[in-house]
């Protein structure tokens, strides 16, 4: 199962990023709006030297991506990019989105439960429904929004590649979210 932590968003950190990079996630996500494109390409490349192994993707910021040789998250509103320039994430907040992003590598299914500002929740049953539906292969299917340990086994799924957080990674102590996550 992909781990996949998102950055919350109050700035870069180190110590704490490097705690995150560190506890067994898979996948890392940067989204820092406030950061200046110099700023975001540096903690860019920081997070690869401190986690080599942790996939990095860069919220919103294309320039940077590909200056850091990373992963892009293409947020909603955000212009098409080919799938084949860099490794491609985009968010899925409904069923008809998936024949336009089905090209991507990761696509994050959100909001699964309840989470401020992100509109009426998926729920287990609805993506259950969706998962089911869906042809073999393709992207990497990531829940999103709401999503803990405690409620995280209700989202089990063979299609279902992994989950995305922010919240349990930042709040405590990582490593044990990432042990709760995975079931020890």
């Amino acid at each position: 199962m992909i781990l996949l932590a998102i950055t919350p968003g109050l700035g870069f950190e180190p110590q704490a990023w490097r705690q995150v990079l560190q506890s067994g996630v898979d996948g890392f996500m940067i989204r820092e709006k406030e950061l200046a494109t110099g700023a975001l390409l540096e903690a860019a490349r920081w997070c690869q030297d401190t986690a080599p192994t942790v996939q990095l993707w860069v919220v919103g910021r294309l320039d940077v991506a590909l200056a850091a040789g990373c992963g892009l998250h293409a947020p909603e509103a955000y212009p098409e990019v080919p799938s084949s320039l860099l490794p491609l994430s985009r968010p899925l907040h409904d069923e008809t989105q998936w024949p336009s992003r089905a090209q991507a590598e990761q696509l994050l299914v959100s909001p699964i439960f309840s989470s401020p500002g992100k509109g009426v929740p998926w729920g287990a049953a609805r993506l259950h429904r969706f998962l089911d539906g869906l042809p073999p292969g393709g992207p990497h299917l990531l829940a999103l929004g709401g999503v803990e340990p405690q409620n995280a086994i209700s989202l089990q799924h063979p299609r279902l590649a992994g989950l995305a957080a922010i919240r349990p990674f930042w709040t405590g102590a990582p490593e044990r979210a990432v042990a709760r996550f995975r079931g020890q």
